[in-house]
């Protein structure tokens, strides 16, 4: 879906570009300038600052950087939407919570507008009160934005939040094999 692996056949097109005619440079900074990831891990820099790694994905990308022409200030903005701490951008994302670190995951992932957010169990380590207002948070900013969300997830409750499911038990491979 963002270009790190390669279909063998056809193609892939991702608003309107096919990714297997781009180079591999070309492919990561579509990926840069058009997808937000938030990982399962989060992947945060543990010595980093929270600011530091909200910022990071813009030092990649020229044309988000642009579309967030006060990356701090909207950074420290999403931080208090997302229910972080007042000052919580000048701590080390080591020494948050789990659950602040995945808001600050979020962030990382909004910041700049990608037009495509794609999120990888991001309500795992959540327990259910916790789940349902992060992905009230989650669905607020991803409106605002107007990006689309893509969510992987192993918890079937959440499929009532989408408009589209699909089941991996749904998809088949091109050879006709359940994949």
């Amino acid at each position: 879906m963002c270009g790190t692996v390669l279909a063998d056949s056809g193609e892939v097109n991702v608003g309107g570009t096919n990714l297997n005619s781009l180079s591999g440079w070309a492919r990561d900074r579509f990926r840069a300038e058009q997808i937000g990831i938030i990982f399962q891990q989060f992947n945060l820099l543990p010595f980093g600052t929270v600011l530091d790694n909200i910022l990071l994905p813009l030092k990649f990308a020229p044309k988000r950087r642009a579309r967030c022409p006060d990356a701090a200030a909207k950074a420290i903005e999403m931080c208090k939407l997302l229910g972080l701490p007042e000052g919580v951008e000048k701590s080390k994302a080591a020494n948050l919570s789990v659950g602040q670190q995945q808001r600050v995951a979020v962030v990382r992932a909004l910041i700049g507008e990608p037009p495509i957010l794609i999120a990888d169990e991001p309500t795992s380590s959540l327990d259910e009160t916790s789940q349902e207002n992060f992905l009230d948070l989650l669905f607020a900013q991803v409106a605002a934005q107007k990006s689309t969300l893509l969510m992987v997830s192993h918890d079937p409750r959440l499929a009532s939040r989408f408009d589209r499911v699909v089941y991996m038990k749904d998809v088949v491979s091109v050879e006709g094999r359940q994949a």
